[in-house]
């Protein structure tokens, strides 16, 4: 073994092979350090090859980020993690888990116009808390219905009556951050109300909409990956 080695040592420095006895520990030496660059350089190489994947499959955007202002506590469930203050959202917005007395069975949404709060029910007593923006004088609405659809990043087309009052709406506006529905939509029944999110995150606990029910992208985002299709929502 150590004559081969002696031999591809010679031939890597363009040394004689007869003169191999005289130095074969030190090529040896020189033979393992030589390896262990080349490795070393390996290991680099697939680190920098590999790093722009790495950045293009963990994006955390709106999805995976955790909201502002919000401290995850390892071990604990997502409705119990400890929220701060959001400068834009009053203090009382804020999701939250509190005690909530209802028939109504696990996973139900029950919006409450009038406090301006949304509740999923958990069950056990307690419900998972959001503040939310309801609609305005003239457009208010009650009744039940179900989730038929859900989206993300949802494009919007403000139906005509809408246009028709505020003439510089646009005709069609596609899912993004500017765009009036925010990060996510939860569609009610087969009418044009949705729960969704928001680019105007003071609104939260005012009558601004036209009838929908928005809530922060944060705050949408968490609703939207608890809910499930056909899930019964009654606003009050």
């Amino acid at each position: 073994m150590e004559a081969a080695l002696t031999t591809r040592i010679d031939l890597f420095f363009g040394l004689p092979s007869h003169t191999a006895p005289k130095c074969l520990g030190t090529q040896i030496m020189i033979a393992r350090a030589l390896r262990n660059v080349v490795a070393a350089s390996v290991a680099i190489s697939t680190l920098v090859v590999a790093a722009p994947v790495s950045a293009q499959s963990f994006q955390p955007g709106w999805r995976f980020a955790p909201p502002p202002g919000v401290t995850f506590t390892t071990g604990q469930p997502r409705h119990a993690l400890a929220l701060q203050a959001n400068p834009q959202v009053a203090p009382v917005y804020l999701r939250q888990v509190v005690p909530y007395s209802t028939n109504e069975r696990s996973g139900t949404i029950v919006v409450d116009t009038r406090a301006h709060f949304l509740y999923l029910v958990l069950g056990g007593g307690k419900a998972l808390r959001y503040g939310i923006g309801v609609a305005r004088d003239g457009f208010e609405w009650s009744g039940t219905h179900r989730v038929t659809r859900k989206a993300e990043w949802p494009s919007w087309t403000p139906p005509a009556e809408m246009r028709k009052r505020q003439p510089g709406l646009p005709a069609h506006m596609e899912g993004g951050p500017n765009n009036p529905l925010g990060a996510r939509a939860l569609y009610l029944g087969s009418t044009l109300y949705r729960i969704h999110g928001t680019n105007e995150p003071w609104s939260i606990g005012q009558n601004v909409s036209s009838g929908c029910i928005r809530m922060t992208n944060e705050d949408v985002i968490d609703l939207y990956e608890r809910v499930q299709l056909n899930s019964k929502v009654v606003v009050l």
